[in-house]
């Protein structure tokens, strides 16, 4: 029992230790960002209307990535005023949508399957975000 407990940390430990340059370029990618694009340029992209979420997940959905980094991004979107919804869409679109990799995509599973997931990911993208903004109460 104690040497799986042991396997198990040292697991995390590698985790956490391969994941930190990641987060670290994340987190000075972001500092950037705040530094350079202005806080009118996102209030100019997001109105607080029902197209937030549309915007949100067509930036999520061409800048796919992995979780860790969207729930860095979304946390400093929030920060610099970006609706919950639009944030909501656009991590949910960040992990489920991957236009960029669609040609690999296609070649692996087909193009009609390829095309189809990806839109419908988009689409439930942003249902997704109402129905958890209702739920939190937040809308």
């Amino acid at each position: 029992m104690f040497l799986k407990i042991k396997q198990a940390f040292k697991k995390a430990f590698n985790s956490i230790i391969f994941a930190s340059p990641i987060i670290i370029g994340v987190i000075i990618l972001m500092g950037i960002f705040n530094t350079f694009v202005p806080k009118k340029f996102l209030n100019t992209l997001f109105h607080h209307n029902a197209f937030d979420p549309i915007i949100g997940a067509a930036f999520g959905s061409l800048f796919a990535g992995n979780p860790i980094n969207s729930y860095i991004i979304g946390g400093e979107l929030l920060k610099n005023g970006v609706g919950l919804i639009a944030v909501t869409a656009f991590l949910v679109s960040w992990i489920t949508v991957g236009f960029v990799q669609i040609p690999a995509e296609m070649m692996f599973l087909g193009k009609k399957f390829s095309i189809l997931r990806n839109l419908l990911s988009f689409i439930f993208s942003i249902i997704v975000a109402f129905i958890t903004v209702f739920i939190m109460g937040v809308l």
